[in-house]
């Protein structure tokens, strides 16, 4: 039997202030409740000791956030899917962004050893007048290290219900995905970013966040692995294609704090587990 870790994350407003309550059992924990930002924004650092998912584990987390609260929830690692003797290790998030609330999902990346077994789901629920910023960054075996993702597979399911629904399983074996022009073209990083609201976005926002993402990856080194799109009235999405992790996380942090200014008028107050 895995380890089956569970966690409970509720955020409510208490006048100026974001107030957190959480509830855990299994092997994963709030690490620090942090207002680097002032009281309204509460900065979450999200911990499994263990330091990574192996078959038969089960990691859950489940969101609420009430009106008017602001979440930041990041993690201080790399989630790391290791090699599977035959059971699958599973992932799942669905959180819940009420009215006037905001959510900013913004893990480090999961990296998906070769012969893992791996399933990661996302599922975000955003109610009218709520919104959310996410990403999610995905490295198939350790490409500086030599270890070749050849075996095994990762499946992934993103979705904001009723609006967008990204679905991928990837493996090992498919070298037409993984090597074809028409797939990966030989990239074994894969990163999206979203920005999404409750209810359809004005079409200057809209325009204004796609112009700004497209502007910041005009002139950077992925250039020609980086698009962004709007596939719904209350979504845009850019999608990154990358041989190493590094520059796809730093394009994703540089359109993150550029749509923050422009999307929320707050400043880009990165995480402190970021610069450790």
């Amino acid at each position: 039997m895995g380890w089956l870790g569970q966690l409970e994350l509720n955020y409510r407003r208490d006048g100026d202030r974001t107030v957190a309550h959480d509830r855990h059992s299994g092997p994963l924990r709030v690490l620090q409740s942090l207002y680097p930002e002032g009281d309204g924004i509460c900065h979450h650092v999200l911990v499994h000791p263990p330091g990574g998912i192996v078959g038969g584990d089960m990691l859950q987390v489940v969101a609420r956030l009430r009106a008017g609260s602001h979440a930041l929830i990041t993690t201080p690692s790399a989630t790391r899917f290791y090699r599977s003797a035959g059971e699958t290790a599973r992932q799942s998030v669905v959180a819940r962004v009420e009215e006037g609330a905001r959510l900013e999902w913004l893990p480090l990346e999961t990296i998906c050893h070769s012969a893992a077994l791996a399933e990661n789901q996302l599922h975000f629920e955003i109610e009218p007048g709520g919104e959310m910023m996410g990403w999610d960054l995905v490295a198939l075996g350790l490409p500086a290290s030599g270890e070749a993702f050849e075996a095994g597979h990762y499946a992934q399911r993103i979705e904001l219900p009723g609006v967008w629904l990204e679905r991928v399983t990837i493996r090992g074996d498919d070298h037409r995905l993984l090597d074809s022009p028409l797939g990966f073209a030989g990239h074994r990083v894969l990163a999206t970013l979203w920005f999404a609201t409750g209810t359809p976005m004005a079409s200057d926002r809209r325009e204004g966040l796609l112009d700004a993402a497209r502007d910041l990856a005009s002139s950077h080194a992925l250039m020609r692995t980086a698009g962004c799109s709007s596939p719904h009235a209350e979504v845009v999405v850019l999608r990154v294609l990358a041989a190493r992790v590094e520059p796809a996380m730093q394009l994703l942090t540089a359109v993150w704090a550029r749509w923050r200014e422009q999307g929320w008028n707050l400043g880009a107050v990165a995480p402190r587990v970021w610069r450790t």
